[in-house]
């Protein structure tokens, strides 16, 4: 049974997602002590992520919508891993400011090239009963590598305090693997579909409008919480301010990852078999009580079980909302419809760490996380009351 809900394509793209995560997520909880130490300020931190994660949202959306244009998901998901691929030896290259922002930026145009057609195809692999469960993997096998990437940056570190640089070279290793493992990938032929051929970098903006209100209310509440949902390296960042060395940083990110990777796929599992909404709202629930945890100055022994309940939060959340998405919309929309959501939850992600930051450095790390865990709550309370449609399974 396994077999017919996970296909040899659904594997590869698992396996592929999984190397990439490992390079990197060996560098994800080293940037921000990297970038504070060659002279960026928190603000700066917080404006490069949101920099980067814009670029990455309009990208997918365009890149999902000529994937539905061209009828092909492949080229654009090889060739997005091929960039990101290629950045990450650039951050060790140069510390110039402007050199930081264009490899992060690079960087982030990959993922935005490849991340809607890559969700796309992994949806037309499945059916609409078994989505969860495939996106679930699928979310459970890329967060491994973000559990095994900052095992190794921890190692690293340990043997070679300090010594950020090299780590970037390192990366590009299992990256490299990623990408060559899409080669394996035997794309089914797909019609291409002309009557949308808009070439226009924008046009994706335009599906709003025809699309279903389903699709349309879910995807309000999607953004009003990314909206209040910063980047994860403010918690980071207030892990190594309460005074916790580089290990205890990187330590509390691998729990994390840990608990993300081991509950995406139960997590799938019982949302195709209760509902995506309610997973959901349980995720908007966990998320409140963690940055409610982190408003308070802690023990390290309360960061780590804030840190479990987050990975219990992003497994109830990440893949479910791609898998919700996907169960709403015709199959000829799916690119577009990713992209559309995504596009627009990246610039709710770009406002929501320039505030954070601003918040940060202005007032204190409590009224950062106080504004983050409310929004939380009042989003739980919007899906709560948001009148569904029953999906009937093809």
């Amino acid at each position: 049974m396994a077999s017919k809900i996970f296909s040899r394509t659904v594997w590869i793209l698992c396996f592929v997602s999984l190397f990439n995560d490992i390079a990197s997520e060996m560098l994800y909880p080293i940037l921000p002590v990297y970038l504070k130490e060659i002279g960026f300020s928190v603000f700066l931190i917080g404006l490069l992520e949101g920099l980067a994660d814009v670029t990455s949202g309009i990208s997918k959306g365009y890149f999902g919508k000529l994937s539905d244009i061209s009828g092909r998901r492949l080229p654009f998901i090889r060739s997005g891993y091929l960039l990101s691929v290629i950045a990450k030896p650039m951050f060790g290259m140069f510390i110039n400011p402007v050199w930081i922002f264009f490899a992060r930026t690079f960087d982030r145009f990959g993922k935005g090239i490849r991340t809607s057609a890559r969700d796309a195809m992994l949806s037309d692999e499945t059916t609409k009963e078994n989505k969860g469960k495939v996106f679930g993997l699928h979310r459970g096998m890329d967060t491994t590598g973000a559990f095994i990437g900052p095992i190794f940056a921890l190692v690293y570190i340990y043997f070679n305090p300090g010594d950020y640089k090299t780590m970037f070279f390192l990366a590009f290793a299992p990256g490299a693997v990623g990408l060559l493992l899409t080669f394996l990938i035997k794309e089914k032929k797909h019609t291409e579909n002309s009557k949308k051929a808009d070439y226009n970098f924008f046009s994706f903006l335009k599906y709003w409008k025809n699309s279903p209100a389903e699709y349309k209310k879910v995807v309000i509440g999607f953004l009003f919480f990314a909206l209040m949902n910063s980047s994860d390296i403010f918690l980071l960042l207030k892990v190594k301010s309460m005074g916790y060395d580089d290990t205890y940083v990187i330590g509390a990110y691998i729990f994390y990852n840990f608990i993300y990777a081991v509950v995406s796929y139960p997590a799938g599992v019982i949302a195709d078999k209760l509902s995506m909404k309610t997973v959901f709202i349980s995720g908007m629930i966990m998320f409140a009580v963690v940055y409610f945890l982190m408003s308070l100055e802690l023990s390290f022994v309360f960061i780590i079980a804030a840190f479990v309940i987050y990975g219990l939060f992003a497994a109830s959340t990440e893949g479910i909302s791609k898998a919700w998405i996907t169960n709403i919309v015709s199959k000829e929309d799916t690119g577009t419809a990713l992209g559309f959501f995504l596009s627009f939850n990246s610039i709710c992600a770009m406002l929501a760490s320039a505030m954070a930051g601003f918040l940060w450095s202005s007032y204190s790390p409590s009224v950062t996380f106080t504004l983050s865990y409310l929004g939380a709550i009042i989003t739980a309370f919007y899906f709560i009351f948001m009148k569904s449609k029953k999906i009937a399974f093809e």
